[in-house]
């Protein structure tokens, strides 16, 4: 077969790709720049026929955790045709829950990892309490991102919110997790890199009084350089658990000086390409690698 390359992104309303540099067409350019024939395509569009591609490249694909159920029918449908994918399949797969941080925690890793608010299950804050070993809590779905449904309260405004906890607890499975305040102090770290090798690092920082880092919510970001017991904490991980990945975003945070991971991000990150002056020639020289 002909070598041609889709992109995968989602049809945007908006939602996740305010205030960003468009990305997709930075790795477009950056194909092109490569004489590699591609196109950009809707992971979700029923018209598309996949088998006129040679390899599917996820990008953008930041409405996978909406239509959960449809994303891992899609996944199976695209492991029965045989298409290479990068990142490949199973890490696609292994990624969309955040269960796997407690795998990561369990192989022992430091990692804010939390616990499991099962879906169906009656939550008790006393039983948050002791397993979080924290008063102060972030709750999100277990496949999420974008900051969707996500809430922080403490033991003195539990009672507001419980009601509406246990009704999303109904519906579907989430996350509980001590809240870290050196996120909303000094920020979220996001270290990239490709084919395993580290390219640029940033800090996102939110807007005072908010935890919420992305940009979309008024976050801000600058690139840093790691300090080199981060570096060597992050190369670990990736070592570990992501072999053979094209990209990997570690997010995470600095707590007296050791280094906590908060996400990795293998489906579907913003990889902050215009905010470090190496990024976009390290995806490139990572890709050619891979696809020339």
């Amino acid at each position: 077969m002909k070598q041609h390359v889709a992109i995968l992104s989602y049809f945007s309303v908006g939602a996740y790709d305010s205030n960003t540099v468009d990305e997709n067409q930075i790795l477009s350019d950056i194909l092109t720049e490569l004489n590699i024939s591609h196109e950009i395509v809707i992971w979700s569009d029923h018209s598309v026929n996949w088998n006129r591609f040679s390899l599917l490249l996820f990008k953008s694909t930041w409405d996978y955790f909406d239509f959960y159920p449809e994303f891992l029918a899609w996944l199976d449908d695209i492991k029965k045709l045989g298409i290479p994918t990068l990142n490949n399949l199973d890490v696609i797969l292994w990624n969309s829950s955040k269960k796997y941080l407690l795998e990561i925690e369990s192989k022992g890793f430091p990692v804010i990892s939390g616990m499991i608010l099962e879906k169906g299950s009656h939550i008790s804050q006393e039983e948050i309490a002791t397993k979080t070993k924290s008063e102060t809590w972030v709750i999100k779905p277990l496949v999420s991102g974008g900051a969707k449904k996500t809430l922080k309260l403490d033991r003195k405004n539990w009672n507001t919110h419980a009601d509406k906890i246990q009704d999303w607890v109904t519906e579907e499975s989430f996350l509980v997790q001590p809240f870290i305040s050196e996120v909303e102090e000094i920020g979220e770290y996001s270290l990239v890199f490709f084919n395993g090798k580290f390219s640029h690092a940033v800090l996102k920082t939110p807007l005072k009084n908010d935890f919420r880092v992305q940009h979309y919510f008024g976050g801000t970001i600058k690139s840093i350089v790691p300090s080199e017991s981060m570096l060597a904490s992050c190369q670990e991980l990736v070592q570990e658990f992501t072999k053979d990945c094209l990209y990997v975003r570690v997010d995470g945070v600095e707590i007296a000086g050791i280094f906590y991971l908060m996400e990795l991000e293998l489906i579907e990150p913003y990889l902050f390409l215009a905010v470090s002056d190496q990024a976009i020639n390290n995806y490139k020289n990572a890709l050619a690698d891979r696809i020339v």
